[in-house]
């Protein structure tokens, strides 16, 4: 994928320690919600295909925002004792690595504050520089939150901290939202990959979990959201190229018209579970 870092096994390794490493200095359960890369695999344990890694932890703070400036500020101290600096002027997205040795990871902070304009960063209160980047849907994987434990040796350290999780369906939603805004060919890969691959039997079991959460909330713009997702996934489109490409990557052996029939018939077979034929 020439768009985006390159994804594999180690860079998903090395931001999974990233991650440990600022929960670890945290110093106890944050209430951040892990959403991004990192999930798909927790979420797909039983398959024999494996995701592709990441070199992003993406994390969905209302609930920290929620939980007060005591709470924001204990973050940044956490992020920037784990060796993580602010990209520049984007206060919602901090990095680490990137020299020779360590990959560069990015720690990007996601919010969805309704009384905020969509895509505009909102700013931590007695923080000094730290914020999130205000993205419509995402508020979804903060409801469908599961405390998971994650291990990373770091500095010869064996380390285990426990962190918040989304689970399928707010995995779904919140991504697909976020597909919809940002356009990324890792967002689609990553939706059809689970909906294909997930633990819970595959995208109508995945339609069901939504239902069984958010079943009142699928008009208006969750609507919108999943009637693009399919859009994005018939033959040609940037969905179905994204996780035909991914796929072949990690596993070349298999067929690309299959892969291109598994991602349209996923999508398809998870629209109609949730809103018919």
């Amino acid at each position: 994928m020439a768009d985006e870092a390159l994804r594999s096994r180690s860079a998903r390794a090395a931001a999974e320690q990233a991650l440990v490493s600022v929960v670890h200095h945290y110093g106890s359960l944050p209430e951040f919600v892990v959403l991004g890369g990192l999930v798909p695999e927790i979420l797909c344990v039983g398959t024999e295909y494996h995701h592709a890694g990441t070199t992003d932890v993406d994390v969905q703070v209302d609930l920290e925002i929620a939980a007060g400036s005591v709470n924001t500020a204990r973050l940044e101290r956490a992020l920037r004792n784990a060796e993580f600096e602010p990209q520049g002027a984007r206060v919602w997205c901090w990095v680490a690595g990137g020299t020779t040795s360590k990959a560069l990871i990015k720690f990007e902070l996601l919010a969805d504050d309704e009384a905020a304009p969509a895509e505009s960063t909102i700013k931590f209160m007695d923080c000094e520089i730290l914020g999130a980047v205000n993205l419509r849907g995402t508020g979804f994987a903060a409801r469908d939150a599961v405390v998971r434990k994650l291990t990373a040796r770091i500095g010869g350290d064996l380390l285990a901290v426990d962190v918040k999780v989304t689970g399928l369906a707010g995995f779904l939603l919140a991504k697909t939202a976020a597909a919809r805004s940002r356009r990324l060919r890792k967002d689609w890969y990553d939706i059809a990959f689970v909906l294909r691959h997930n633990d819970a039997g595959g995208p109508s079991a995945a339609a069901q979990a939504v239902r069984e959460l958010f079943g009142d909330e699928l008009d208006g713009s969750v609507r919108t959201a999943i009637d693009d997702l399919l859009a994005n996934f018939v033959r040609g489109a940037q969905g179905t190229e994204s996780y035909v490409e991914q796929m072949l990557v990690d596993h070349p052996d298999l067929d690309p018209l299959q892969l291109t029939a598994d991602a349209i018939l996923s999508v398809q077979e998870f629209h109609r579970a949730l809103y018919g034929p």
